[in-house]
């Protein structure tokens, strides 16, 4: 009897000693983890700060990259240009109009007023090609046709490429066929210059107004000039397309045009062509057998009747009124 209880006795006392050997371990494990294994990655090397290279270990960036914020480019920011409206012109009824006379006049941009129009940094014909490429504006064809013997009505439309091609300088290449012989030439369309437009051409209406009492010029349309080549001569200038001016005017508005003297006018192409800063020369008016000023003068002549024609329409309001004393 005394031997079993020796026994059992023995056994529990290796029990409970087997159970405290275990959480020893337990316990000695938690306070030394395993050591932790770094990824090599044997492509990229990083030198450490004794100049010698750490196979695979790689810093990690804390700094952040902020956007680029361009600074301002003076004082403050011109918004009114951007944010301009157009001043539509006054209601004008066919039965008010007691008199209207066509004009049409050029404006050359060698001229020392009319230089700040072909501007670098500020072109007028970079503006128009511009909305032209995005489809704001529509360029018409200025081809002469039966229904329109001027080219000068609207009549026929461009698209944005047809249009640059009229501005685009061309010239006659060669073709050859694979063994090198010559099988004939075409005409290819060169890189449009911006500073080869030199000439804009304009046609307005001159309409007196007897409900306003007002003698105003209402301008129509607007092309720029260029000078084709034909047998290696240099041709008289000719529009290469016309615009519709109350179309562009809201266009012109939010361009500003670059002052000469002072750079805070705010003054926009619109503002150039309705408040007539600008100066030109009559080419032609309407009359009976539809001739231009060349068809009859030459010359020095032309620049009189350009003059005598301008008197004309000036001294037509004045004669309107009389005044007595």
């Amino acid at each position: 009897m005394k031997t079993r209880f020796l026994i059992i006795v023995l056994c529990l006392a290796c029990s409970v000693s087997f159970a405290q050997r275990k959480k020893s371990t337990k316990k000695t494990a938690a306070k030394n983890p395993p050591p932790v294994t770094l990824k090599v990655n044997p492509d990229k090397q990083v030198a450490g700060a004794n100049g010698a290279a750490n196979a695979g270990i790689q810093p990690i960036d804390t700094t952040k990259k902020k956007p680029f914020d361009r600074p301002l480019d003076g004082y403050y920011k011109k918004n009114n240009i951007l944010s301009a409206k157009v001043t539509p012109y006054a209601n004008l009824r066919e039965a008010d109009v007691m008199f209207a006379k066509r004009v049409w006049r050029e404006i050359d941009l060698r001229e020392k007023m009319n230089q700040y129009l072909a501007s670098p940094k500020g072109r007028l014909i970079d503006v128009l090609m511009a909305a032209i490429d995005a489809g704001e504006l529509t360029a018409y064809d200025p081809t002469a046709s039966k229904d329109d013997p001027n080219g000068d009505s609207f009549s026929k439309p461009l698209s944005g490429a047809q249009a640059r091609s009229k501005m685009a300088d061309s010239a006659v290449v060669d073709k050859f066929d694979k063994d090198g012989n010559k099988i004939g030439s075409e005409v290819r369309a060169g890189e449009f210059n911006p500073d080869s437009v030199v000439k804009f051409r304009i046609k307005e209406d001159w309409v007196f107004d007897r409900q306003r009492s007002v003698f105003e010029p209402r301008i129509i349309g607007i092309a720029p000039l260029y000078k084709p080549k034909a047998a290696g001569l240099d041709l008289d200038y000719q529009p290469a397309f016309w615009i519709y001016f109350p179309e562009a005017r809201p266009i012109l508005a939010v361009k500003e045009a670059v002052s000469r003297n002072n750079d805070a006018t705010g003054l926009s192409f619109d503002d150039v062509f309705v408040k007539r800063i600008f100066t030109s020369y009559i080419v032609k008016q309407s009359n009976d057998k539809d001739e231009r000023i060349r068809d009859y003068a030459q010359g020095i002549d032309k620049l009189y009747e350009s003059d005598r024609i301008k008197k004309t329409l000036l001294d037509y309001e004045l004669d309107l009124w009389k005044y007595s004393e």
